[in-house]
């Protein structure tokens, strides 16, 4: 290692070729010095040639002194080609500014996932065809297969620089089954902190864990059956994982299904999903605990809570003082059928059940946010002595905001044209709508990435308990 080399990294620079030289001359300086005294102080001036030759050695000195310090700690020079410049593709955490604009002009965010061979230099190839591109890697997990390993990648690209286009160059580099699609903010959070989040969601909200999974798998379909009955073999506690399918053992003893079509899913995947399907049987039926009082515009107050099948009682005995056709237009079929549609509804595998209640307790309205695959529906069903006094419209509003919440790009509402109540309450939100006509059923479809209109109907909150 060289004098330079050992100096650019903070360690002490020895040059023992002055040093040496410096000792010789001291000696000799002392030698002459003791040999000009012996002679100057036996003659007639030898007190002043002392003097004399004090100051010229102080004088000396400093010239020594003064020279040593201008030209004895230079700092060396930089070897020849480091200009200090990082590499593009350079893995660091990603903060909240990441994904609007790089150090060049606009830039995309990506998640992308591919899979690389399980050898030496396979993801610092990768890597280096990134950087090659101008890409920084913001975030990378790994996840280790039988036979390679699977990158996920979180990366903020050049804005010009297309999918295709960073596909092709992965796949030159050796990735294969390269998956890619384009990220938000909220990717920007490292796996430990989403998972910890997700985790705590569930853990206050047995609704919360389809939603969960969802965000934690990406784009992938939730059901939920029964683990027993016909040739339907029962599932085993761990789960099972098949390819681009995992099934999951429910508290209830049902199962849930989870596909992804597009992606197999990662045994790391699958770990992941088996500890929040794990905790939420562990911690049983809970709800969010606190309730909204409203005042209506007639003035009558009226209480919005959560439910689920602990109160299947009072929603069937709500049905009970529903009209047949108010329970007709809600579940387009056989009135005699609709108490059996209600454990389903109010259970939180499927969604999640909103409720309007008297001050006496008695619940004059049911509003549904159901989970449909990879869609959300919306149903409402108002008693008929509380219809058109807003209650619908406070239902869905609140619904929508939950849709909201849960990142759901749009909702839809299946109902039929003679429906007013229901055409009304949705024209209400001030969002998109989109109508779909089919056999007499009408679909509305809200988008929901628009800002709501301000011209919709406002209720005086009096208190949260």
């Amino acid at each position: 290692m060289s004098d330079v080399t050992r100096a650019r990294h903070g360690r002490p620079v020895h040059h023992w070729r002055r040093d040496l030289v410096e000792l010789a001359a001291l000696f000799t300086a002392v030698a002459v010095a003791d040999g000009v005294a012996n002679l100057i102080g036996h003659g007639p001036d030898g007190p002043a040639l002392l003097m004399i030759s004090a100051l010229a050695l102080a004088a000396t000195a400093g010239f020594h002194t003064w020279w040593a310090r201008r030209h004895g700690h230079a700092p060396p020079p930089s070897p020849a080609g480091d200009t200090g410049a990082r590499p593009a593709a350079v893995a660091r955490p990603a903060g909240p500014g990441d994904g609007a604009a790089g150090p060049s002009g606009p830039s995309t965010l990506w998640r992308m996932r591919t899979t690389v061979r399980d050898e030496p230099g396979s993801l610092a190839a990768l890597c280096t065809a990134l950087a090659e591109h101008r890409v920084d890697i913001l975030s990378l997990q790994t996840h280790p297969l039988a036979e390679g390993t699977v990158d996920e990648f979180l990366l903020r690209a050049p804005g010009a620089l297309g999918a295709a286009e960073l596909t092709r160059a992965v796949a030159a580099a050796g990735g294969g089954s390269t998956y890619i699609e384009r990220a938000d903010a909220h990717d920007l959070v490292d796996a430990p902190t989403r998972v910890l989040g997700l985790a705590t969601r569930t853990a206050l909200d047995a609704a919360e864990l389809p939603l969960a999974l969802r965000q934690l798998l990406g784009r992938c379909t939730i059901r939920s059956v029964p683990g027993r009955g016909g040739d339907r073999e029962p599932v085993p506690v761990e789960g099972v994982l098949e390819d681009t399918v995992m099934r999951l053992r429910a508290s209830e003893g049902g199962v849930l299904t989870v596909e992804r079509p597009y992606l197999p899913f990662t045994p790391t995947e699958f770990a992941r999903a088996r500890a929040l399907v794990e905790l939420d049987a562990r911690l049983g039926p809970r709800l969010p605990d606190g309730q909204d009082v409203l005042t209506l515009p007639e003035g009558d107050d009226i209480a919005v809570r959560r439910i689920d099948t602990g109160d299947l009682a009072a929603a069937r005995a709500m049905h009970e003082r529903c009209s047949d056709r108010t329970l007709m237009l809600r579940y387009h079929g056989p009135v005699g059928d609709a108490d059996r549609y209600l454990n389903h509804l109010l259970s939180p595998r499927f969604g999640r059940t909103l409720a309007a209640q008297t001050a006496g307790g008695r619940i004059v309205g049911l509003g549904h946010l159901l989970w449909d695959g990879d869609e959300t529906e919306v149903a409402l069903l108002v008693e008929d002595d509380w219809q058109r006094r807003g209650v619908g419209a406070e239902l869905l509003r609140r619904l929508v905001g939950m849709a909201r919440q849960a990142r759901c790009d749009s909702v839809y509402a299946v109902t039929q044209a003679s429906n007013t109540g229901m055409v009304a309450a949705m024209r209400g939100l001030g969002l998109p709508l989109d109508y779909q006509v089919e056999e007499g059923t009408l679909v509305i479809t809200a988008r929901l990435a628009a800002e709501p209109s301000p011209l919709r109907p406002t209720y005086d909150r009096a208190r949260r308990d």
